[in-house]
């Protein structure tokens, strides 16, 4: 019965976070309590449930709260600006260089965990430059996203926090053996961005001004939303601190993959320096926090209700009683490789889950059952974690997807049918390459 309203719990959330109807907070926080109350166990009981589950998600939740707001400050300064620049003069009138800069410029973008921010910057950056070649959009797009998707591995972005706050782990530790995946995919990827680019060219050849006026429906939304932001952020560059910036930010990261002090911590006095140095006046250093402030919030709140969420499930041994019982049911030879299988079918999954379901539904599952029979919980986060990781921005749950796609004027489905082959037989390599190197 225990493991019937555990997976009734589960799936009555997975279907809220599908609908798109309410937020994730509502649905993680609500649902498990009346599923405990279900089970027979009181408000109190429930209350403990709650404390043991936010405890093991908090230093998660700082870390989120300032990451997202020292990587906002440098990329309001201005610090990714002279970077981008440059690799856009070296790349430009090359389609090969322009399809391997683009995988570069978005990693460099995507420092800062914002899907939406990357998008901003390289979109309206890159846009016209493929136009001029008649370049395909949904190349830049595909580059785009999957670049992006490599460098959301970082401890500060959505899936780390949320798998560590699953595991009740510091989420810098759970980073540092994918830190080799991540430089190995950025080589596949711009090996792979040079082979799509030459087929680029013969297509470009084939096509010849056929494909004029799909540029031409591209182009109106773009520059409205390029000069918008630039003079947006005009205001808000420091190139006289550029070095200054890039001292800072190199001994935030160098601290934080040291591990001298809490990952969160390390952050907070990042943010501490970065707010006087760059803007002396109280004023201006408020409007800074308040810009950044809810995208901040919102990942810490969506990680707070996961706790409870998770505090509830573990608490009322529902997680244990669903790994149980799906053993007797699965075949045993399938077992010990779940998390591999759900893997190698993570960038399908994400065009069904959102990130809080895969997350926070699906893992904890496969890693209750799998952990069984002796498989590490490590090995089951990083399996599901890179398998599913590269389709991050090719499912409509992304709303920064969605924030791409206006940008760009394409569309959802073409930008699916042209990209989740390739994104799904890239995540594929990757989790093979994984195993190779003994992360998985």
């Amino acid at each position: 019965m225990l493991s019937i309203i555990g997976l009734l719990t589960i799936l009555v959330i997975v279907a809220l976070l599908i609908s798109n109807k309410i937020t994730p907070i509502v649905a993680l926080v609500l649902v498990p309590i009346v599923g405990a109350f279900v089970a027979g166990f009181n408000f109190e009981e429930i209350g403990g449930f709650f404390n043991s589950g936010i405890e093991s998600v908090m230093s998660v939740v700082i870390m989120f709260i300032f990451a997202i707001l020292f990587f906002g400050i440098m990329q309001d300064v201005g610090l990714f600006d002279p970077l981008i620049n440059k690799m856009i003069a070296i790349s430009k009138g090359n389609i090969i260089a322009v399809a391997v800069g683009t995988v570069l410029i978005a990693a460099v973008a995507q420092l800062d965990g914002s899907g939406a921010s990357t998008f901003l910057i390289t979109i309206p950056a890159l846009l016209p430059l493929y136009k001029r070649l008649k370049m395909n959009p949904y190349l830049l797009l595909l580059l785009i996203g999957t670049s992006a998707s490599v460098m959301n591995m970082l401890p500060w972005a959505g899936p780390l926090g949320r798998t560590a706050a699953v595991l009740g782990m510091d989420v810098t530790e759970l980073w540092r053996p994918l830190i080799k995946v991540q430089l190995i995919a950025l080589v596949l990827l711009m090996g792979l961005a040079a082979i799509l680019a030459v087929r680029e060219k013969r297509l470009i050849a084939k096509r010849g001004l056929l494909n004029e006026e799909i540029y031409k429906e591209a182009q109106a939304p773009v520059e409205g939303a390029q000069d918008e932001a630039s003079l947006k952020a005009a205001s808000l560059r420091r190139p006289k601190l550029l070095w200054a910036n890039a001292l800072l930010a190199v001994a935030v990261i160098g601290v934080l993959v040291w591990g001298i002090v809490p990952a969160g911590f390390a952050f907070m006095i990042g943010v501490s320096l970065a707010l006087p140095l760059n803007y002396p006046k109280m004023k201006d250093q408020m409007e800074r926090i308040k810009d950044h402030a809810p995208n901040a919030l919102l990942m810490a709140a969506i990680i707070l209700a996961a706790g409870s969420f998770l505090g509830i499930l573990n608490g009322t041994l529902m997680l244990d009683s669903i790994a149980t019982d799906l053993v007797t049911i699965l075949p045993a030879a399938i077992i010990p490789y779940l998390h591999i299988i759900i893997g190698f079918f993570g960038v399908p999954f994400d065009l069904l889950l959102s990130t809080d379901a895969y997350y926070f539904a699906l893992f904890p599952i496969v890693e209750q059952v799998v952990t069984g029979f002796g498989v590490s919980s490590l090995s089951v986060a990083y399996a599901m974690i890179i398998g599913n990781i590269i389709g991050t921005f090719v499912s409509p749950f992304s709303p920064a997807l969605w924030l791409a796609l206006g940008l760009a004027g394409l569309e959802m489905g073409r930008h699916i049918r042209y990209s989740l082959p390739i994104m799904w037989g890239f995540s594929i390599v990757l989790v093979v390459i994984s195993i190779f190197i003994g992360v998985i």
